[in-house]
């Protein structure tokens, strides 16, 4: 089991993010958006970040490679689950420093899968 910190700001996928992440024995925090979810990260420690890129203010790769820089967060692998599926989106979002990126909507074993190679599980 993992506490997974979810930076996501649609309701709907948080809800259904978390089911999925719960039903898989995962424990998650959630954070509406990119400056809360570096605040929450920098609290809670969290074995994994999952970052959206859309979010309300910072987006999630300006959030990402600011827990990436930041030596408090640095060991903790972000992975990126976004609608934005351009190649160059991808590029962009491991450069900032993903350990991951997944395409929305993620199918569950493959999300469980990445999760568990990003843990080194």
């Amino acid at each position: 089991m993992a506490r997974i910190l979810l930076i996501e700001d649609s309701p709907t996928d948080v809800a259904v993010l978390t089911q999925l992440l719960e039903r898989n024995g995962h424990q998650v925090i959630a954070s509406g958006s990119a400056e809360d979810g570096i605040a929450a990260c920098k609290r809670e420690l969290p074995d994994l970040v999952i970052m959206d890129v859309v979010l309300p203010g910072m987006n999630g790769f300006q959030a990402t490679r600011a827990l990436s820089r930041d030596n408090a967060t640095s060991a903790i692998p972000v992975l990126i689950v976004s609608t934005k599926d351009m190649d160059v989106d991808k590029a962009w979002g491991l450069r900032q420093g993903a350990r991951d990126y997944i395409v929305k909507p993620p199918r569950e074993s493959e999300l469980i899968a990445r999760i568990n190679a990003v843990l080194g599980h």
